[in-house]
């Protein structure tokens, strides 16, 4: 899939939404430290389609959150793959606190997953402003 425009929801095709929806899956997440080299984790994640929206629960203290906290807006990509398919979201990530919008992450990533995520002390939810979405086989 091409590149959307700067500032639009990308288009996906109902094989990539249900690629993203497939509860076994999980991704990579990389963010950028504050030196400048790169930070990949695995993560569970949710994809939001009508809001554009990533979401990926995690802590304040994880690393991947620090590096958002310490360069607000930067740009994210989550690449989730399973044999020869991929997809891959890209966008700005962000580290949110708000009691509603972390519990819309807890329930959607219910939801997907089939179990609540941990609930461990300062849980935050990491969204991100999905502007491009390139895949290969989904």
């Amino acid at each position: 899939m091409s590149p959307s425009k700067q500032g639009r929801r990308p288009q996906t095709s109902a094989s990539i939404e249900a690629f993203l929806a497939a509860p076994q899956h999980v991704a990579a997440l990389t963010t950028v430290r504050p030196d400048g080299t790169l930070h990949t984790a695995p993560v569970r994640f949710t994809w939001d389609a009508a809001a554009g929206l990533a979401r990926v629960m995690t802590v304040a203290s994880s690393r991947k959150a620090r590096n958002l906290l310490a360069s607000p807006g930067s740009r994210v990509a989550l690449c989730q793959v399973h044999g020869f398919v991929w997809v891959t979201l890209e966008g700005a990530g962000a580290v949110v606190t708000d009691p509603a919008r972390t519990a819309e992450g807890v329930r959607r990533y219910a939801e997907r997953y089939r179990s609540a995520p941990p609930n461990p002390p300062g849980r935050v939810v990491i969204e991100i402003e999905v502007d491009r979405v390139l895949s290969l086989n989904a």
